[in-house]
């Protein structure tokens, strides 16, 4: 039987200024089994960010549920909360947020130190993922010396060095060239037919079309989720 990673039901978030109260998500149910790729999609303001914050353990629903392997999240203290984070969720990001101060090998510790591995075991393991996203040339150089491509790669290998339960990708190919994005792109679909679960955020309609699951948000709410339409179909931007 499939495991599933993360389930939402009935999620509710608004934000408040003084007294007032803005609802950005409405009611959202949704389910993530062990494996899956999944494209969420929407225009600006949908809600995308509110929900990959929420998916990410960045932030808490206002109401509604959010379970992890079948653990609420609203059962977690701050400090649990953050050890989901570090443990079962890797993140990669438009901007990459290296540390500029560190090289490709140290970027890649970062999640493993802050856990409190072992320096050898921490190095094993970077060793490993680099190889595998094709970076570990590049193990003592700094990200300044790197292009976007190889920047996004290194953040992967971060992302994945705690062996994570699932994978955020918050517009991953965003900050790069149409070369350099289907490579990345082309990296994450080996790393789905490895068996991880992989949430995406994308504008990117060609992108969006080629996955086998698209989640859409509009104004809150999920108004689609199953495969993707094809461009043609679509007449619009995913």
């Amino acid at each position: 039987m499939v495991a599933r990673v993360l389930e939402l039901l009935d999620i509710v978030k608004e934000f408040r200024t003084g007294d007032r109260s803005l609802r950005v998500l409405h009611g959202l149910d949704l389910a993530i089994e062990e494996g899956e790729l999944v494209g969420i999609v929407g225009a600006s303001g949908s809600g995308k960010s509110t929900l990959l914050n929420l998916l990410g353990c960045l932030d808490r629903p206002t109401s509604g549920s959010y379970r992890i392997h079948g653990r609420d999240v609203a059962e977690l203290d701050d400090d649990a909360l953050a050890r989901v984070r570090n443990r079962s969720i890797g993140f990669v990001f438009q901007s990459f947020q290296l540390v500029p101060q560190l090289t490709v090998l140290e970027n890649v510790e970062l999640p493993l130190f802050y856990d409190g591995a072992p320096r050898k075991t921490r190095r094993a393991r970077c060793e490993e993922l680099l190889t595998s996203v094709g970076m570990m040339h590049r193990i003592g150089s700094y990200p300044t010396q790197l292009s976007g491509g190889e920047s996004q790669r290194v953040a992967i290998a971060r992302a994945l060095v705690n062996r994570p339960a699932l994978l955020l990708a918050d517009e991953p190919t965003g900050n790069l060239d149409s070369r350099n994005g289907d490579e990345v792109m082309a990296l994450f679909r080996r790393l789905h037919g490895e068996g991880r679960t992989i949430l995406m955020v994308t504008h990117n309609p060609e992108i969006a079309a080629a996955l086998p699951r698209v989640v859409e948000l509009s104004d809150g709410r999920i108004v689609r989720d199953g495969p993707p339409v094809p461009l043609a179909a679509s007449g619009r931007d995913a």
